[in-house]
């Protein structure tokens, strides 16, 4: 008896069931925007190279935004014109996958705490490392170092995804005396506390300067609020400083200009001439 060979029974291919897009709009119906490459790669068991394939693809889709490598973004059709969502909505995820403690500070949350003539075109955040900024597409975020944040009081701002955390008004009035800079100056600075002062507890202010023990800063920040903010908002932190060995200090640091005037109560020694904007 002759034996033929059997034919090979042919299969019909299987199709994968998992891709980058079904994965992408599953975690859009769960409510998340956000994952990471490792996080993706895992659940579809793809090579590094088949996903970065994919996930170009979908950026070039306006469908993904990657803010720094290994950390995608998904973008809803409504936000696909802007080419990203909203800097708040996936900071505090942004910021877990840098296993970097951070807050939301400077002008945005001076801006979040009543600042209407601020519309920072930047979120500015406060970390405790240097990160490079991200500037794609609208996207604006920059981030200020700081040693120590475990000190600083913050609150949580709810948002579409979830929260992101925030400086509170009184540190956030010591923050725009420490990065100046940042923030556009010391006329920009007076604006922005004449605008929060309604908002400080004079009580707090003078418990976050007793925590930092910075007294230059208090000085400074005494002075302008003194001088453009509300009536007495700066009260108790002249109260904590007459106990203290203060010496006279410049207005701007690091600045050259004339000492106009001599400021007995904060020992101030104003060397800039500081208008706030109307």
């Amino acid at each position: 008896m002759v034996r033929h060979p059997k034919k090979a029974i042919r299969r019909p291919r299987r199709q994968k069931r998992d891709s980058l897009l079904n994965y992408v709009e599953e975690l859009q119906a769960q409510g998340r925007l956000v994952f990471t490459s490792a996080e993706a790669q895992k659940k579809l068991r793809e090579t590094p190279n088949a996903f970065t394939k994919a996930s170009l693809l979908l950026i070039r889709n306006e469908k993904l935004f990657r803010p720094v490598n290994g950390f995608y973004v998904i973008i809803p059709c409504e936000y696909r014109s802007a080419k990203s969502i909203p800097s708040e909505w996936y900071i505090d995820a942004l910021m877990k996958f840098h296993e970097l403690p951070y807050y939301v500070g400077g002008l945005s949350a001076a801006a979040l705490h009543g600042a209407a003539h601020q519309a920072p075109q930047e979120l500015q955040v406060i970390t405790t490392k240097p990160l490079r900024p991200i500037t794609k597409h609208r996207t604006r975020i920059r981030f200020l170092t700081k040693k120590d944040l475990s000190e600083t009081p913050t609150q949580e701002i709810k948002t579409h995804t979830g929260y992101f955390k925030v400086s509170t008004p009184e540190a956030t009035a010591f923050d725009l005396i420490r990065y100046y800079r940042s923030v556009g100056y010391l006329n920009n600075v007076a604006t922005v506390l004449a605008e929060i002062s309604e908002h400080l507890d004079p009580k707090k202010l003078a418990c976050i300067a007793k925590t930092e023990s910075d007294f230059a800063h208090a000085q400074r920040l005494g002075y302008l609020l003194d001088k453009f903010g509300k009536k007495n908002s700066a009260s108790e932190l002249h109260k904590w400083l007459t106990d203290m060995e203060t010496k006279f200090i410049p207005l701007r640091p690091g600045w050259d200009g004339d000492v106009s005037a001599r400021d007995e109560k904060w020992r101030i020694l104003v060397n800039d001439d500081v208008e706030p904007d109307q």
